[in-house]
């Protein structure tokens, strides 16, 4: 197998991964807690490889999103393509900052992107959701280091089973 193609099927096997993960039902009082996976693996694969993803795959993407949770089509997808357009542009500030700092970038990032939500629920005339709603991008920006060290970790066994 080539190159591009373990790469193709790496990404596309963790963006199914994370929508899986979206989709793991969890007690209603947790379910604010809840990060937005396909968000973090996105922001992972634009800053590590930036040939793999482009605007069209995160709309794509969002689009599948939409029809798996069942919400109003285009609203994730929308989401997803200014999320990962900010990340590309940004990419080659992130790519090198420590850590710590990488997660604050993701708190900003999942922090707009609710804002954004909140915008698109708004406009749809859906209530005001609850103060809790604000939690996701916190518990999304505790889990960054662990899941960017996790793909970076199957990445690099992928390369060292290419060599």
């Amino acid at each position: 197998m080539n190159r591009q193609r373990v790469r193709a099927i790496v990404f596309w096997s963790t963006v199914v991964l994370s929508l899986l993960l979206m989709l793991l039902p969890l007690p209603q009082s947790v379910m604010a807690f809840k990060p937005y996976w396909p968000a973090l693996v996105l922001i992972y694969w634009a800053l590590e490889s930036n040939d793999v993803v482009s605007l069209g795959v995160a709309f794509a993407i969002g689009l599948g999103a939409d029809v798996i949770d069942g919400i109003l089509l285009g609203e994730q997808a929308l989401r997803l393509t200014v999320l990962v357009f900010i990340v590309l542009r940004f990419r080659a500030r992130l790519r090198f900052f420590p850590m710590w700092q990488q997660a604050l970038a993701v708190l900003a990032l999942l922090a707009n992107d609710r804002i954004i939500d909140l915008i698109l629920r708004s406009f749809a005339g859906y209530p005001l959701p609850p103060l809790s709603f604000a939690a996701a991008p916190l518990v999304g920006a505790v889990v960054w280091p662990f899941l960017f060290l996790l793909l970076d970790d199957v990445r690099a066994r992928l390369r060292a089973h290419e060599a």
